[in-house]
């Protein structure tokens, strides 16, 4: 997107970021000459290091080297030359490892004429990011890069996704650990809860998933790690350094080995457990503007502006980047590649995937795949306003089909569950709401075009937006909104004016389970749904403490018949790929809907297709507060694996003809 680099800057000049009138010959942002090679600022040798800097509007920059990470002045200054496409650059000699440094970025015409930055791209900082620090990269061991295989829109095995908070899933004295709140809380073994069942990381290998997405794991601005005794919660949705692991979850902030080595330690720790790691990650917005490390470097350029110079606001925090321009492109494929060499990550949610486009998202792809091309990639498919691109390039759900294995959540799923995110009261199909039917199939085919689903009574879309049904994740709740549990309080109806109890919350709870872990698409649970966790109706809890947002784990006792639940549909589905085609064609062919009444959805999958030894199997769920009489398809014997909230993989016995679904519940029956 064009932008007059007059017009852009104004708004940048009036902020006090610094006079745009002074920029050689430069008459826009695309005009601007782009790095050679990696964006990586530093090139650590034990007898040398290289230091870069891009910044093409600066008129100087100046290295400063601080002996450790609290000195006051710096022990070396050095003048930086500049090269043809816009770096600076110096090679330093000695030994600098463990050492600080900062850039200063001169504007000779600008009234705030001198910036302060650790660059864009560090990758070790002290407390609270402001200052970078020179350290060799060291991937952890097992991640190196892998080679490519040949690759298909088949997933190559089942991926149950875990949503989770460092806090959320530690802080909780119940939880049993040592390093309640910290990457190395996951590192511990034998933890358990009061009543003796197992907590955090032993906890998600009981359970089964194969993916834990984390919540923002970078640094970030909102909580000050110099004062972590102030003991303040955030989700992390405000990045600062995008390339180095957040200090408040580590036991040292001030060192910046130690981040960098405890977040290794815990990704080390889950993949020995056999739990692939996600990350979530926010390239869409910056902590702030004016201060941000892409400012201090490169006013203006990484920020979309109006045409009357005022900042987009598409992620709903005063700011959005601008990701098809060359650099900032560049740096979120780039940055995502360390994090996956690096660190081994194995997958990326990106938070408001829409404000981004679609060229930069398939670069990603590509890029990811010459490492490994089974890491992940997925986000949300829209934005919290209206991005400044325009809308065919936007990386939203209905654009979907045009970036093939990049996934994303499929609100018509969640809310034709419970109802419309944007109002507690309203019903979906787990209260009881006639009408929701086809939102449910919808999700049940991973969003793609199927002849069972009328697209003109699914909520939201009109058209399935996903070309296979692995791009759609199918979901109940996630962290930004009310809890599960929560939700079902607040929009399901009482009986006679009571007051919902828990034996109807578990009900419903697997009902909406039983959805997500057969729908063709990828599912994915927030931390707490497997144990009837509530957030005391908190919506957003972003910064709500930990007496809203800590899992107390006497749950996991008080309703372990609901995590039992979890941990058998989490069994069978990885157990029968009948659930996870993974190709249209396969789902169109060999899933289909059976007629049924106002609230009960059915549908039969032939898992011959896929060698699943499970042959025939119906799937039918019944969200009505009564009993419902369901004639089967076919005169054969079928043996009952799910029913009235019990799994067993070895049968529950055998049913033919009419069969009854117990009120509030689901029936799966196969036949081998």
């Amino acid at each position: 997107m064009q932008k007059h680099f007059i017009i852009a800057t104004t708004m940048i000049a009036m902020m006090g970021l610094g006079s745009c009138t002074h920029r050689h010959h430069y008459q826009s942002y695309e005009d601007y000459p782009c790095k050679r090679g990696s964006l990586r600022e530093v090139k650590y040798a034990p007898n040398e290091t290289q230091f870069t800097l891009w910044s093409p509007n600066a008129d100087s920059v100046t290295l400063q080297i601080y002996d450790n990470m609290r000195s006051e002045v710096p022990v070396e200054v050095h003048t930086m030359s500049v090269r043809h496409d816009g770096t600076w650059e110096i090679v330093v000699r000695g030994d600098l490892i463990g050492k600080g440094y900062t850039f200063l970025v001169r504007e000779a015409d600008s009234p705030y004429p001198l910036h302060e930055t650790p660059g864009i791209f560090a990758t070790a900082v002290g407390v609270n990011g402001r200052r970078a620090a020179i350290y060799p990269d060291s991937p952890i061991e097992g991640t190196k890069t892998k080679t490519k295989t040949k690759t298909n829109t088949k997933t190559a095995e089942p991926v149950i996704i875990y949503e989770m908070h460092y806090r959320d899933m530690t802080a909780h004295a119940s939880a049993g650990v040592k390093h309640p709140g910290k990457f190395l809380a996951f590192t511990e073994h034998g933890t358990v809860s009061p009543e003796g069942l197992a907590t955090g990381i032993d906890h998600l290998k009981e359970l089964g998933v194969t993916h834990v997405q984390l919540l923002p794991s970078y640094d970030y601005g909102s909580i000050d790690e110099a004062h972590l005794v102030d003991n303040r919660y955030n989700w992390g949705y405000d990045p600062v350094n995008y390339n180095v692991p957040e200090g408040s979850y580590s036991t040292n902030p001030y060192d910046p080995a130690c981040r960098v080595q405890e977040f290794k330690q815990m990704i080390q720790a889950l993949h020995e457990a056999g739990i692939k790691v996600v990350m979530d990650v926010v390239y869409n917005h910056t902590y702030d503007v004016a201060e941000s490390n892409f400012t201090q470097t490169v006013p203006g350029y990484f920020y979309r502006t109006r045409e009357d110079g005022s900042l987009g606001n598409a992620s709903g925090c005063g700011n959005e980047t601008a990701s098809e321009r060359e650099m900032m492109r560049r740096f979120m494929v780039e940055s995502v590649c360390y994090w996956a060499t690096e660190y081994g990550i194995d997958g990326f949610r990106f938070d408001l995937m829409a404000i981004h486009d679609i060229e930069t998202m398939k670069a990603i792809r590509a890029a990811l795949d010459k490492i490994n091309p089974t890491i992940l990639t997925y986000g949300e498919g829209w934005a919290a306003e209206t991005p400044l691109t325009p809308v065919d390039i936007q990386p939203i759900k209905a654009n979907v089909h045009q970036m093939p294995r990049i996934g994303a959540f499929s609100d018509e799923l969640r809310d034709g569950l419970r109802g419309s995110c944007w109002n507690d009261k309203d019903e979906g199909f787990l209260s009881g709401k006639a009408g929701c039917e086809q939102s449910i199939r919808f999700g049940v085919v991973g969003a793609i075009a199927h002849p069972g689903v009328d697209m003109t009574k699914v909520n939201y879309s009109q058209k399935p937006w996903a070309k296979q049904p692995t791009q759609m994740i199918a979901y109940a709740s996630c962290h930004d909104d009310m809890m599960l549990t929560d939700r079902l309080r607040s929009c399901v109806r009482p009986k006679r004016g009571k007051v919902i109890s828990d034996e109807e919350l578990m009900r419903l709870d697997m009902l909406a389970q039983t959805i997500v872990m057969t729908s063709q698409g990828i599912p994915f649970i927030w931390n707490g749904e497997e144990i009837m966790r509530d957030k005391k109706g908190v919506h957003n809890s972003f910064c709500s403490p930990d007496a809203v947002n800590a899992i107390d784990w006497s749950l996991k006792a008080k309703n372990k018949a609901l995590f039992d639940y979890y941990c058998g549909l989490i069994a069978m589905r990885k157990a029968h790929p009948a659930f996870w085609m993974g190709k249209a064609d396969l789902v169109r062919k060999n899933v289909t809907f059976l007629d049924t009444p106002d609230c009960v959805v059915a549908y039969r999958i032939q898992g011959e297709a896929v060698k699943d030894s499970w042959k025939d199997i119906i799937v039918v769920v019944n969200a009505n507060r009564h009993d419902v009489r369901f004639t089967l398809p076919t005169t054969n014997n079928y043996t009952a694996v799910l029913k009235d909230g019990e799994i067993n993989l070895n049968g529950l016995g055998e049913v033919q003809g009419e069969v009854t679904v117990a009120a509030q519940r689901a029936l799966i029956l196969i036949k081998q």
